[in-house]
């Protein structure tokens, strides 16, 4: 929790409202999940996939 302090206190969300901070932490974190998420189902079914490159 103190990292995150820490953080916030060092951008620019410092002195913004508790709604307007949560709300931003809430968007990074789900981002970067979805990002996590996407690479480990890129490193599971990578393998089988066909990806063409192009038009």
């Amino acid at each position: 929790m103190d990292v995150i302090n820490t953080i916030v206190q060092n951008s620019s969300l410092n002195g913004m409202p508790k709604w307007y901070k949560a709300t931003a932490i809430f968007l990074f974190s789900t981002i970067v999940t979805l990002l996590a998420i996407m690479l480990v189902l890129l490193f599971i079914y990578g393998p089988q996939m066909n990806i063409k490159f192009g038009y």
